[in-house]
């Protein structure tokens, strides 16, 4: 068993912390939009919507019906420039960007009464916020840092409305075919 001292314990809590606010801000604003029938459905949905929250600058290139000048997506010209120069960046996985931790995120957010499991399509997972979920969310939004992960989070779920998770992969794999092809378990970078 790997020991931990102190700071590397605080580091991989607070990791997981960022991770959790992202994804609890991304389930939210899917939930919120029309055609997602108050609901995330699906790990690979997930997965997709997460790399296009995490690489802003190739979410416009994978979905349609959103614009690179879209104010939401905060998108600076260095971003634009390197759009795979990120903050959190993927795994290359065997269905598209991925990322092991969204188990332990899920967990958290699940076990915290800020999600909860709900109805999904046949061998699917869907999770919805619970009230607490959504309280934590607005706050979130609300608050300097992750405003920005928010308005992210709204336009890539109005962009995607009424997408699958197995659609949403199709385009990232047309459409970033590139960058897609790499081996797995590769960092997308």
């Amino acid at each position: 068993m790997t020991e931990f001292d102190g700071a590397e314990l605080a580091l991989l809590r607070e990791d997981l912390a960022y991770h959790q606010a992202r994804v609890l801000l991304l389930v939210d604003a899917v939930s919120r939009t029309k055609g997602n029938a108050g609901k995330l459905d699906g790990l690979t949905k997930l997965a997709k919507l997460d790399f296009l929250l995490r690489y802003p600058a190739l979410a416009p290139e994978v979905l349609d019906r959103l614009d690179m000048r879209d104010p939401r997506l905060h998108l600076a010209t260095e971003d634009v420039a390197a759009p795979t120069d990120v903050e959190a960046p993927m795994t290359r996985y065997k269905y598209g960007p991925w990322d092991d931790r969204y188990y332990a995120v899920l967990g958290a957010l699940i076990g915290r009464g800020l999600v909860r499991y709900t109805t999904a399509r046949k061998g699917s997972v869907a999770v919805a916020p619970t009230a607490a979920g959504r309280r934590l969310a607005a706050q979130l939004a609300n608050s300097g840092h992750w405003s920005e992960i928010a308005d992210r989070g709204a336009a890539i779920a109005d962009a995607s409305a009424g997408l699958a998770g197995n659609a949403l992969k199709d385009l990232v794999y047309q459409r970033l075919a590139d960058l897609m092809d790499r081996p797995h378990r590769q960092v997308i970078r």
